[in-house]
């Protein structure tokens, strides 16, 4: 999607420029801040130097909550095992509400809460009773001057019960399911009615009759005759030839009291035609049948509504054997939606590739390790979308970016724990586990979950309600997801399932050759 796009070209560029400057001016920084804390100078004042005291530097609160209290509680048995059932839980619970979320974006959520334009929009879906108008557009190919032809166009008498009119006619008298409210109007059968005699609309001026002559003429103004008699419609239709030579002249013809089916008014631009220099039309390139669709309020309305005009003009493609396309205004806006699911499910998949081929090179090449970050990450998008229905969050553009950039952000809160997982020396996965979560939970609660909190804080006095659903709501359940799964589910699906990534195993046959006790140890 060239929403997706935009933002991944962004937000790429965004990525490296960090990185740039994290390896380059945030060290040297950051090496005289260590400089400065050495000195003892204090942080904002550099030029105050303080008296150096001897005094023990503690790890921090948090520090001692991971290893103290989280880490040994998480680490028994029991716990572990209610853990693991809650999160799948949950898991599998927000999967079953994926098919369910509401597809498309509500045009009011882009205006602030105090709008006057929220009580137009509100008084427009409450009292307007007209759908909107949608159009059949039937391509170059057919031959409308065919009598048999002409029949799987026309719905009045006469004509093929799976004519194009006559599908639509069928389509409005379901309009709850077909979202099409009434029966199309037809050019075709109007010139039908047009032509016959009995109409006295088409006639002739005597005696060369070569110019047309409205009905609105009297016989005082000039003698007129019928353009055809009876006996030249045969079964109520033109010949060819005669289709063809007084087409022109009906969409010409202004609608008058004496002739209410003159074609002007209603089609005259609904029929691309060419004529030869007398009139007569040599060739139909392609014109449209109009209708309504039912009234459409919310986006999955307008949906379903394109949804079953698009089914509505295969089944008459089928019967013509000439391309049919439906056009209604709002197609433009909504046909995003039709294809979104399978766009997410492509752009996600490539995401959860791209954690894993990530994950396994700078994981030490482990393939344990690798799947486990790509799992949990899965399960934090997979939770998201869960909570995105239950909180009515739309699935649009808007949120499959946000469902993007959650699994960059979800790897933030997992690579660093299976990290130091993997490079731990403690024998067992449980005491490895623990001391992943104890040595860089705090990190991770720290550097990652409290900024982030920060700066989502404020997007909830945000007076749009776009930046208060799609940005404040998701990115809030992205940290609080991202949280509990990278140091609580992560830890303990390690101590249960984790790898003997390769790093740990070379470093301890290392050290097995210098310390005999180490590689006697149970692993």
């Amino acid at each position: 999607m060239p929403a997706v796009r935009t933002f991944s070209l962004y937000a790429g560029m965004a990525v490296f420029v960090n990185f740039v400057l994290q390896v380059t001016l945030f060290v040297a920084l950051l090496a005289m801040d260590v400089r400065r804390q050495e000195a003892n100078r204090v942080d904002v004042l550099c030029c105050v130097q303080l008296k150096k005291e001897d005094t023990p530097r503690s790890n921090g609160i948090i520090y001692n909550f991971m290893e103290n209290i989280l880490s040994p509680f998480l680490m028994k048995t029991p716990v572990r095992v209610v853990v693991i059932i809650i999160f799948s839980f949950v898991f599998f619970g927000s999967i079953t509400r994926i098919p369910k979320l509401e597809v498309g974006l509500d045009q009011t959520l882009a205006l602030p809460d105090d709008s006057y334009l929220l009580d137009y929009f509100h008084d427009l879906n409450t009292y307007l009773r007209v759908g909107s108008p949608v159009y059949f557009v039937v391509k170059d190919g057919f031959d409308y001057s065919k009598p048999e032809n002409t029949n799987l166009i026309c719905k009045t008498s006469g004509c093929s019960p799976v004519s194009l009119g006559g599908q639509i006619s069928m389509a409005a008298q379901r309009y709850n399911y077909t979202r099409i409210r009434q029966p199309a109007s037809s050019w075709v059968d109007d010139y039908l009615s047009w032509i016959q005699p009995s109409s006295g609309c088409c006639r002739l001026y005597e005696p060369d009759r070569e110019k047309f002559c409205n009905a609105s003429v009297k016989p005082s103004g000039g003698n007129c005759t019928n353009c055809v008699s009876q006996k030249q419609l045969g079964n109520d239709r033109p010949t060819p030839e005669s289709f063809n030579n007084y087409l022109n002249d009906f969409l010409s013809d202004i609608p008058t009291q004496d002739c209410a089916k003159a074609g002007k008014s209603a089609y005259n631009s609904g029929v691309n035609r060419t004529a030869f220099k007398n009139g007569t039309v040599s060739h139909i390139k392609a014109t449209y049948f109009m209708t309504f669709h039912d009234i459409c309020v919310t986006s999955d309305d307008y949906v379903a509504a394109l949804k079953q005009a698009r089914i509505v003009a295969a089944n008459i493609t089928k019967t013509l054997g000439v391309e049919v396309y439906p056009y209604s205004y709002f197609y433009v806006f909504y046909e995003q939606y039709l294809d979104m699911p399978r766009q997410a499910a492509i752009n996600l998949s490539l995401c959860a590739a791209a954690v894993f081929v990530v994950s396994f090179i700078l994981l030490g090449f482990s393939i344990g390790c690798a799947l486990i970050t790509m799992v949990t990450v899965i399960m934090i998008v997979v939770d998201l979308m869960g909570i995105m229905y239950f909180w009515s969050i739309s699935f649009n553009a808007i949120s499959l970016v946000n469902l993007v950039m959650c699994v960059g952000i979800s790897v933030e809160f997992c690579a660093h724990i299976v990290r130091k997982f993997s490079v731990s020396f403690k024998p067992s996965r449980l005491e490895r586990a623990a001391d992943a979560l104890a040595t860089t939970g705090s990190s991770v609660v720290s550097g990652i979950t409290l900024t982030k909190f920060v700066g989502i804080i404020v997007l909830y006095f945000a007076k749009s309600q776009l930046f208060q659903i799609f940005y404040f709501r998701m990115y809030l359940c992205m940290v609080i997801l991202g949280a509990t799964h990278g140091l609580i589910f992560l830890p303990v699906l390690l101590s249960f399932v984790g790898p003997r990534c390769p790093t740990v195993s070379a470093a301890r046959s290392r050290l097995s050759e210098n310390t005999p006790l180490l590689g006697s140890k149970r692993q």
